[in-house]
């Protein structure tokens, strides 16, 4: 059985002023991902770590940026926080992932932060 690919974005773009990643779909769907959001779910090891329970919780990054969006072949990009973070690929299927899924994964996120005893800005 084959498996359907990633829904690829048809357009992806940064609206600096309000730190947004829009992103649109061929079926018309379009998600808006804050900085903040996508730099604490990276894809990155630093981030998820090497497997389940590995996670470093991302703390005091309110007020990080995108500097730069870089394509990774057919398959992603490379998105550079103003934070120097620049590790980890958005794939189709992260991305994907993350816009599908933002109402569940950003309520987790904020409670995990309130558990450590960290304040947002």
């Amino acid at each position: 059985m084959k498996e359907n690919p990633p829904p690829t974005p048809t357009e992806i773009h940064y609206h600096r002023q309000s730190r947004m990643l829009e992103l649109a779909y061929a079926d018309g769907q379009r998600f808006k991902l804050s900085a903040e959001y996508l730099r604490v779910h990276s894809p990155s090891a630093e981030v998820r770590g090497h497997g389940p329970g590995q996670e470093v919780l991302q703390i005091g990054k309110e007020d990080v940026a995108i500097s730069r969006i870089e394509p990774v072949g057919n398959y992603g990009v490379t998105l550079h926080f103003d934070d120097g973070h620049n590790s980890g690929i958005y794939s189709w299927n992260v991305f994907h992932d993350l816009a599908t899924n933002q109402e569940r994964y950003w309520p987790e996120y904020l409670e995990r932060l309130e558990q450590a005893g960290h304040q947002r800005a």
